[in-house]
This record gives structure tokens, C-alpha cells and sequence, in this order.
């Protein structure tokens, strides 16, 4: 099972490269050597949560044959959002927060949004509709996707828009070891950090790329540099992997065919 991912595309009809990097990543996506069997989209849609950025949002997802699957982030409406993408039977009553059993990996979505806020939580009641639905299948593994990331950054503004409810959600999955992962959006940054019984991950945004200065916590750098998706694949074999897939046109120097090195073409692409 391959499972992609991209995050915080802040579709914004006023800054139209938003859309253009995003749209550039649809078709990354289609371009794969293997098709991904479905799209999580950890949050931060759009920028205003304005309709007709959802509108534009909705168009360039259209080409994909894959399911896509979302969760809400500080800049969405989450209204607009269940009203175009609406959430499954058994999810938490008015939050897009929701189970997807169709795959050998079991989908979790959790609603980290606090409505006018830039910062998360996962309070009592989202806390609780988790531990049910990890209850209710021990034995399968488990990837959790929103947008609110449970670490710190090191970066004084993202910290201050942090996920309430961390220490919460970590004494929760210790109950539960079949979470293989937690990947994330938000910080625009690619980070992994142990939690609990797992591994957090945070995808980097196809908007843009924060770049911190560690020794300087206050400070932080915007970078417009190639988007990244990431690939979380898993088999019996190897249990969940993660991979991380630059989108653009990257020349591919070398190929391997099984058994063999061969020069590639300049500029050709992994599917020959």
C-alpha cells in the first residue's frame, strides 16, 4: 500500500503561484512510478477559507484517480470543508475527524482546529472519540493524519501556535502500539521525533519552506524552494516506510533495472 501526502497548499486566488506549486504536485502525484492508493492532505487548504479558494482547490484535485482524504488547518473553514468534502459515516459529530478502513493501513484523521485561532487541540471529547475508534482494532496498523503537530519546533512563532492537548494525545496512543505513525503538516518543515509508542512526522507545505535558525529561535526564513511530498509505503516486509519525493523536474543521472547500472538519457524521467 502506498499512502502520499502533501500539506499547506494555502490556495489563494490573489497569489496564484500557490495554486500553480500545488497543481505542479498533482501532477508529480500522476507522474509516480507507483501509483499511490490514496491522498492525505494535512490541512491549511487555502488561505482565507473563502469558497471560491476551495472552488480552485477542488479543480486542481480533480485529475487524481485517487481517493483524497483532508483534515482542516488554522486558515480553513471547517463549514466550507464539510460542506464540499464531506466526512464518512461514523465520524465525530461536527468535526472532520474520521476512520477510512478501506486499506491493509487504517486511516485516522483527527481535527486539531480551534476556529479563529492559529493554534490546535485535541480536547477531552476528540481525545476520547480517538481512544474508541483505536479500541475497536488492536491488531491493525495505524496511521494518524492532522495538521497540529505534537513537538516543538525550536522556532519561537510555530511553537507559540503549537497543539494544545499533546500530553493528552501522548498518554492516549501509549494504549495503543498499533500507531505506526503520526504525520503532520503546519510548520512547513520536514521534522521526525519519537512519540509515545510511534514516530511523528511533519510534511514540509507545497507553498512554502521555513528554514530555522536554531541558534536564534526568534528568527526564521521563508524559502519559496521545490516542494516535497511524502510517500508512506507499507508491506508485511518492511511494516510503514516513509519516503520523501522532490516534485519538479529532477534529471535522473542513473537507473538500476533489477540487475544492472545503466546511464539514463539527461533530463529523462524515472518511468521509462
Amino acid at each position: 500500500m502506498l499512502i502520499a501526502q502533501l500539506s499547506d497548499p494555502h490556495i489563494d486566488l490573489e497569489r496564484p503561484h500557490k495554486a500553480a506549486a500545488f497543481g505542479e504536485a498533482v501532477r508529480h502525484l500522476l507522474g509516480l512510478p507507483m501509483r499511490p492508493d490514496a491522498l492525505i492532505i494535512t490541512g491549511d487548504c487555502t488561505e482565507h477559507g473563502h469558497p471560491d479558494e476551495y472552488g480552485e482547490f477542488q479543480a486542481l484535485l480533480r485529475p487524481l484517480p485517487m481517493p483524497v482524504y483532508l483534515v482542516p488547518g488554522n486558515h480553513d473553514d471547517r463549514a466550507e470543508m464539510l460542506r464540499r468534502f464531506p466526512a464518512p459515516a461514523g465520524a465525530l459529530p461536527g468535526f472532520l475527524q474520521y476512520v477510512v478502513d478501506d486499506f491493509a493501513v487504517r486511516l485516522i484523521g483527527l481535527d486539531t482546529q480551534i476556529p479563529g485561532q492559529g493554534r490546535g487541540e485535541l480536547d477531552a471529547g476528540r481525545l476520547e472519540w480517538l481512544d474508541a475508534r483505536l479500541s475497536e482494532a488492536p491488531e491493525r496498523p495505524t496511521l494518524i493524519f492532522m495538521h497540529h503537530a505534537p513537538l516543538k519546533t525550536g522556532v519561537q512563532v510555530m511553537d507559540a501556535l503549537g497543539l494544545d492537548g499533546s500530553a493528552e494525545l501522548c498518554e492516549t496512543l501509549l494504549r495503543h502500539p498499533q500507531v505506526a505513525r503520526i504525520v503532520t503538516g503546519h510548520v512547513h518543515m520536514a521534522l521526525t521525533q519519537r512519540f509515545a509508542h510511534t514516530t511523528v512526522m511533519t510534511c514540509p507545505g507545497t507553498d512554502a519552506t521555513l528554514q530555522p535558525d536554531l541558534s536564534q529561535p526568534r528568527k526564521m526564513v521563508v524559502q519559496y524552494q521545490p516542494p516535497v511530498c511524502l510517500l508512506h509505503a507499507w508491506s508485511e516486509a518492511t511494516d510503514l516506510l516513509t519516503f520523501t519525493s522532490l516534485i519538479g523536474d529532477v534529471p535522473w543521472t542513473v537507473l538500476h533495472d533489477g540487475q544492472t547500472w545503466a546511464p539514463a538519457q539527461p533530463g529523462a524521467p524515472l518511468r521509462s
